[in-house]
Parts: structure tokens; sequence; C-alpha cells
């Protein structure tokens, strides 16, 4: 038998790069193995250029602008050939870290010239490769959270908030604990599980990212020991913070110490988790009934029965949301930990960072398609309220209550009267009426009763969505 391993191109272990490639494609700018190199190449440079531009180093000269342009271009041009070549180099020096110094010493020559070699001295100058390797997750994640993941969830959050207000004034019954209660309408609901995926949004968007360049135990030992007298935490700071636009941690081991990946992915799987609550109420409506997938269905739901019209993107989306929000309960549960100075558990964790997002990401495309195939269905809706009468015990009970707070005689136990007129069997419009004129109610608050319905008795519902979303 062959063995697919052998296949060339290789085959995708994995089905975020095999069968759904193309919905978490964006990350790979950000998250991968090549970008992750890239961003050292990157950090790598801006290092030596912050360097030399703060003439940190006695003697040594500052670069010209066509040098630092030059040397900015490796990384706009990183490509196949650069990934090819520090694949290679890593080969032999078994650290991928040391494989970066290399690859960009190899380019000196060409960009600074005779002074090439004195310069090239600066490259990873002082540096522990967490050093770099800090930085780098922190620009990789801040840059795939602001331009890959939290677009597409704002993009969800626009669809259903339009959603919510189409739907605002269309009744439904509610089920707590699955059994017919108190009515809301459609667009409430959804605009109850949209304000509390935007206020996730609202963390995740305001999250920090810190980075540190401190040496191999935070103490900037080599720093001290190589030019005594600079300034090295402002020069660490202003190079965190002013060159690469990060936070920056002036107190470290030799790592960074991850808390604030921690606190981001937190956010994240609270965020996956609303949403996944989001698609099993979806799910529970259209099997109900209450939204029909109609639009954009040139799909086969069923393999046997041709009506068949299967809820796959909802379900598809909860099973990688649950992915997702497990990797990132282990990555923040596992990252916040180090032993002693260092150990090596975060560099293998944080690998799956990608991963972690990619399953979110596929989600999020999925309950977007899954949201655009629907249509709502009013009818089914009404038929339900219209079958469940016994709802409207409640506000007639709390009418009750209100008058005999207020003196008025008559209104005794109104709670118990209509318990047993309601619990444990259905009534018809007509059984709550005749029940309504033999209570004896002031005639506004009578009539105010009788004109109620299972679809009328919605409350501010409309309101609620116009008035925060």
């Amino acid at each position: 038998m062959t063995s697919l391993a052998d296949i060339t191109p290789p085959i995708a272990l994995g089905a975020l790069d095999g069968r759904y490639r193309k919905a978490v494609a964006p990350l790979v700018d950000h998250l991968s193995e090549a970008a992750l190199n890239r961003a050292r190449v990157h950090v790598e440079i801006e290092w030596l250029i912050h360097l030399t531009d703060r003439r940190v180093v006695p003697g040594v000269r500052q670069l010209t602008e066509t040098e630092i342009a030059r040397l900015r271009a490796i990384v706009a041009e990183f490509g196949a050939e650069d990934i090819a070549e520090l694949a290679e180099i890593e080969r032999e020096t078994v650290h991928d870290v040391k494989a970066v110094e290399y690859y960009l010493k190899r380019r000196m020559p060409a960009i600074l010239g005779e002074d090439s070699a004195q310069l090239s001295e600066l490259v990873h100058f002082c540096c522990t490769s967490e050093d770099v390797n800090n930085l780098c997750y922190a620009l990789m994640v801040k840059g795939a959270v602001e331009t890959v993941w939290l677009p597409a969830a704002e993009d969800l959050l626009d669809q259903l908030t339009a959603m919510a207000n189409d739907l605002a004034e269309v009744p439904l019954l509610s089920r707590t604990h699955g059994q017919a209660a108190t009515p809301s309408t459609m667009g409430k609901e959804i605009a109850v599980l949209t304000h509390r995926l935007r206020r996730q949004v609202r963390r995740i968007a305001g999250a920090e990212y810190l980075g540190k360049l401190n040496g191999a135990t935070g103490t900037y030992g080599a720093h001290v020991a190589a030019v005594p007298g600079a300034d090295w935490p402002a020069i660490s700071q202003t190079f965190v913070t002013d060159r690469l636009g990060l936070t920056w941690n002036p107190l470290t081991t030799q790592i960074e110490s991850h808390d604030w990946q921690a606190e981001l992915y937190a956010d994240v799987a609270r965020f996956n988790r609303i949403l996944h609550n989001l698609c099993t109420d979806m799910w529970t409506y259209i099997s109900l009934g209450y939204f029909a997938q109609v639009r954009g269905q040139g799909t086969v739901g069923s393999s046997t029965m041709p009506h068949k019209v299967n809820p796959i993107r909802f379900e598809n989306a909860e099973a990688n949301l649950e992915v997702s929000s497990a990797l990132f309960d282990v990555l923040g549960g596992t990252l916040v930990q180090s032993r002693m100075q260092r150990d090596l558990t975060d560099s293998s964790m944080q690998r799956n960072i990608g991963t972690a997002f990619g399953h979110s990401l596929l989600a999020l495309d999925n309950v977007q398609r899954g949201l655009a195939g629907l249509d709502a269905v009013p009818e089914a809706m009404a038929a339900d309220l219209d079958a469940n009468w016994e709802v409207l015990g409640e506000p007639i009970q709390s009418a009750m209550r209100a008058l005999g707070a207020q003196g008025v005689s008559g209104m005794e136990n109104p709670y118990e009267r209509l318990k047993e007129l309601t619990r444990g069997r259905r009534i018809t419009g007509d059984d709550l009426r005749e029940f309504v004129r033999g209570l004896g109610l002031p005639a506004e608050v009578e009539a105010r009763m009788l004109d109620l319905t299972p679809q009328t008795y919605v409350g501010l519902a409309p309101d609620l969505v116009r008035r925060h979303l």
C-alpha cells in the first residue's frame, strides 16, 4: 500500500491546513512558522537599527537611510527562498533563532559594505533567544487579532445586529427550562447574545501586548558588562514601545511572563463559548421551525432523505469553538508557569496559538454563512404562542397583586388561583377570557387583560433591542 506521507506535495495532517485552508489562510501571515521566522528577522533588524540610531555602543556609526531601507526590505521581501534558506541553516545550528542571526549576517556585506564585519556584531547583540521570540509572538498575535480575527468578529456582530433589529417585533414563545414561558421576540433574544459577544470583543480589542528585552535572566547582565555606561532599561523600553508598538514589561526572568497572553486567550475562549450558545439556540430554533434554511442552499442535507437541510454551519461552528476554547484554556494555563528562570514548555505550547485562533476563525465563518441562509418563519412562532395561552397567567396574577396592594377587594391569592387554572394543562383564549371576566377586576384593568394575547405579551422587548444595540 502506498504511504500517503510520501505523496508530493505533502498532504496536510490537520483540517485547518487541509479541508478548511481557505477560511483560515489569512492567519498564515501572522501565526505560522514562516511568520515567526519573518518576525524574528524583523525584530533583529529593528534592534540593530535601534542600537545604531541611539549610538549605544561607543565608536559605532549610525546607519544611513539607504542601509536602513535595504535592511527593512529583507523583511518586506521575505518569501519561499528565505524560508528554505533558514531551514537549511537550522539543520546545521539545530537552533531556530541562531539560524536567523546567521541568515542576517550573510546579508550584511552587501548592505553595509566595508563596515559590515563590525556592524554585524550588533546583530542579536546581548540578546537571549527569548528576547527575540517574546517580541515576535506579541507582534504576531497582535497582528492576527487586529487584522484578521477582530474584523471577522465585527462582521458577525454587524450581521447579528441587523438581524436583531429586523426581528425586534416578531414574538416568540420563550422556553425557560425547556417549557413554555413568558413570550419575548426573536430580535430581543438575538440581541442578548449580540450584546454579550460585543462586550467580549471590546475586551479583546483593548488587549495589551507585552514585550521585554533584558537578557538571559532579565538582569541586563551581558548588556552592562559590554557597555556599562548605557541606560539599558531606557534603551529596552524605547525599543519595545516606540519602535515595536508594544507595552514594555520591565521585570521578568529569561522569559516574558506571558500573563497578557493568558488574559487575551481567556477572553477569546469566553467569546467562543457565548458564540457556541448562539449556535445551539439557532439550531434549536431551526428544529422548532422558527427559521427555514432556504437561501443559497444548493447543498445535500442527507445522503438518503431528500427533504432534509441540516443546520451544518452551526454544528460545524460548535465543534470548532469547542476545539478552539480547549486550546486557549491549555495555552492560558500553561504559559503563565515557568520553572525557575526558564523552561521550554512555552516554546512548544506557543506553536499552537495559530491552531487555536484558526478554529475560532473557522467557526466565525461558519456562523456567518449559517445565518445568511436563514429566513424567519413568524407563522411558526405565532402557532406556538397560540397553543400556549397559559403563559398569560403571569401578567394576570401580577395585575391582581398590584390591585391587592392598592386595597382593591377580591384580589386574594392571585398566584394560587392562576396556578389552579393553568398548571399541567392547556387552556384556550376563551378559557382565559372567561376566567378574567369572573375576577371582578376594575373595568380598565379587565379590558387590558382581555386584550392581551400571547403574541402581544412581549413587554419592552422591541424597545430593548433598539435602545441597546
